[in-house]
């Protein structure tokens, strides 16, 4: 938890430094450009992410604290260097930097995940531990974010970065401090069939191997995150454009950015609340809540409707995740857990990104209550087919119940 905490934190610091360098410090028309370009650059690599990170995170199960503390150290100097890009306005030094920080934030974000199922205490759940760590991970945030701004507007998102590099150099004493046996000892590997495909091959194809489980859970959690992106992105643009009852622009950004905040608070607290065996259960219930949210605001959009599907996008996000992380945990063996995190993450980003590109063109032709209505619409459609795939004509809550109990063991043997 306290790795968490700290990786939060430092996330939260290169946010602000980022938001400072590519929305605030230009008119909209130029932000909405240079934040189209991050999107872009973060994007085109990531179909490497998933086949590159995952198997080598697999191979270093005995070092996974190196693994962990070399995550930290790397962003560190990442964060050195863009501080430097910044202060010289050097853009080619600049966003290579802020997307080797990005990856390595979802590395470490994956290696979290692998180990929890070996320090996970009998009396609770997966979706409980996952949800305590990222807590920890949302307050460290919530607090460093506002002091961030402060400290941005004081002394520029150059130093500003320095001091996450330093936060980030923090983060590799904590990791040091896991106990031992988050390290799965070295074995050799269990010799292959041979009419098996060889084992880069099968690297590749960890997706298609994942099981109907893990599989509709990541469908679920594309759509949420897509939704998120689009969100985000829209909104933040619409209420740089447009006034509602009068509030400042920038006012109306920080009660957005609140409003996600606490959304997503408010999904890791249910999720360390409700001591849930089926986390499949709480995924298909957050979609159907927040397409629900979405199709209201949508009929009265305004302010209140904007952060009222904030805060439903950020929960839905949040605990969707938390649950998605406890299915993977429970139903994926530990040799190939980190690529299957690895594929998870990888697809989550790329659907964020596409969301928010879809976000940025939408704000340029839509307004609120249209785009809101286009977005409720494909998440019926996403929705109702999720179920009908999922279903086969039998109650949907008994099927994934089935499902969840049947699939126990497996946790238990991983």
């Amino acid at each position: 938890m306290e790795a968490a905490a700290v990786n939060s934190t430092g996330d939260a610091l290169v946010a602000v430094a980022l938001a400072g360098t590519l929305f605030f410090g230009l008119d909209v028309n130029q932000a909405r450009g240079q934040v189209a370009l991050y999107l872009l650059v973060t994007m085109a690599p990531f179909a490497l992410v998933a086949p590159l990170i995952g198997p080598a995170l697999d191979r270093m199960r005995h070092a996974r604290r190196y693994a962990i503390a070399g995550t930290f150290v790397a962003r560190g100097l990442l964060c050195w260097g863009m501080a430097g890009a910044v202060s010289n306005n050097d853009a080619v030094t600049f966003l290579p930097a802020a997307f080797g920080v990005l990856v390595l934030s979802k590395a470490f974000g994956v290696l979290r995940a692998a180990v929890t199922p070996r320090v996970l205490p009998d009396q609770i759940t997966l979706v409980t531990a996952n949800a305590r760590a990222s807590f920890a991970g949302l307050i460290a945030a919530s607090i460093a974010a506002p002091v961030a701004a402060g400290l941005a507007v004081l002394i520029g998102p150059d130093w500003l970065l320095r001091i996450a590099m330093l936060v980030f150099l923090a983060g590799v004493i904590f990791s040091m401090r896991l106990p031992n046996h988050v390290d799965s000892p070295e074995t050799a590997p269990a010799p292959a069939p041979e009419d098996s495909p060889p084992a880069q091959k099968r690297r590749w194809r960890t997706f298609p191997r994942v099981g109907p489980a893990v599989a509709e859970a990541m469908e679920a959690n594309a759509i949420l995150r897509a939704f998120s992106g689009f969100l985000i992105l829209y909104l933040a643009f619409l209420l740089r454009q447009e006034r509602f009852d009068q509030v400042s622009a920038n006012v109306a950004l920080g009660l957005l950015a609140a409003a996600a905040g606490a959304g997503g608070l408010a999904g890791t607290a249910l999720g360390a609340w409700m001591k849930a065996r089926a986390p499949r259960i709480i995924v298909f219930g957050t979609l159907a809540f927040v397409t629900a949210v979405t199709a209201v605001s949508a009929a009265f959009f305004g302010l209140v409707a904007a952060l009222a599907v904030a805060l439903a996008a950020g929960l839905g996000q949040s605990l969707g995740k938390l649950s998605l992380d406890a299915v993977v945990q429970r139903e994926i063996g530990e040799e190939v857990r980190s690529s299957t995190f690895a594929v998870s993450e990888t697809l989550h980003q790329l659907v964020w990104v596409i969301g928010g590109l879809l976000g940025l063109g939408m704000s340029i032709v839509a307004d609120g209550r249209l785009a809101l209505a286009i977005v409720a619409g494909v998440l019926s459609l996403a929705f109702g087919a999720l179920l009908v795939h999922r279903t086969g004509g039998r109650p949907l809550r008994s099927r994934l119940s089935l499902d969840d109990a049947s699939a126990t063991p497996a946790r238990r043997t991983s």
